[in-house]
């Protein structure tokens, strides 16, 4: 009934294209409008002002010789004031920014490495967005954005990528143990070295203790019993001690000493050897 009576509808974010004869005539924006079809006017397309979104994907070949599948994700839309250039000079808006995508990718990628080009990624959306913007402003369209949204190295190079990657994380892996095994080894030596000077430190003392011990003894025995000899006294504490230590061995289940010669007459005997060492190395 609208058709009869020459009205059309043009909805929201979109614009109808009139002609009058087959000759441009008007741009109708959204909302109700007259036309009157007795006199030649006629509605041939509409143009949508949303934005739109084309993937493109594009192989190439890094500087370094890898071949990578860079996509490309462009944002854009009619601009309402060049509505007749949008509608009328391009027939396939989408094939013509693709190729423009492949005409930069292709010139801007081979002069950067692998790495570079992940690296660069923003530089080659800029390159391409520049690019497309100076391009298709003429057809009445704006570019809204671009982005490179992924660049995929060929299957065998992604996987080496993976595998020199992995490489060196576990050769990383295995420094930091060997430096954790170096620590520990030099600080159980440290521990062990401080264990055995204060080892020796306790054993000096205690012989130092020992040795002022005897001292006070031959002394306090000499001053109780007159006429008697530092050998006499040194002969008895050497009996003592024997003395001792066997019952300090019979009271032992898991004692393994064993003295040779063996009995009380022996004492003397050793206290004789050691004396007659101590004069041996005074004279020498």
């Amino acid at each position: 009934m609208g058709g009869v009576l020459g009205l059309v509808q043009v909805d929201q974010s979109t614009v109808a294209i009139k002609e009058n004869f087959g000759k441009f005539n008007a741009v109708l924006e959204p909302g109700c409008h007259f036309l009157p079809w007795c006199i030649g006017d006629r509605i041939v397309g509409y143009l949508s002002l949303r934005v739109k979104q084309l993937d493109v994907r594009c192989e190439t070949k890094t500087k370094d010789n890898v071949f990578v599948t860079v996509v490309a994700s462009v944002q854009y839309r009619a601009l309402v004031d060049k509505a007749p250039d949008a509608f009328y000079k391009l027939s396939n808006t989408k094939q013509q920014i693709q190729s423009y995508v492949f005409d930069v990718i292709r010139a801007t990628v081979p002069k950067l490495d692998l790495d570079d080009a992940f690296v660069q990624k923003n530089d080659i959306a800029k390159a391409v967005e520049d690019e497309l913007e100076k391009a298709m402003s003429m057809y009445g369209y704006e570019i809204v954005q671009t982005l490179i949204v992924d660049i995929e190295p060929d299957v065998h190079v992604k996987k080496a990528m993976n595998e020199i990657n992995a490489a060196s994380r576990m050769r990383s892996a295995a420094n930091d143990k060997a430096e954790a095994e170096k620590i520990l080894q030099i600080k159980r030596a440290e521990g062990e070295a401080e264990s055995k000077y204060l080892a020796g430190v306790g054993i000096a003392r205690q012989r130092q203790a020992i040795v002022d011990g005897l001292r006070d003894s031959v002394l306090a025995f000499s001053e109780n019993v007159p006429g008697t000899t530092a050998k006499d006294i040194m002969d008895m504490v050497l009996v003592t001690q024997y003395f001792d230590t066997m019952k300090e061995i019979g009271a032992s289940s898991k004692s393994s000493s064993v003295f040779i010669p063996h009995g009380p007459g022996a004492v003397k005997d050793v206290a004789a050897q050691i004396r007659d060492g101590l004069l041996q190395a005074n004279t020498i």
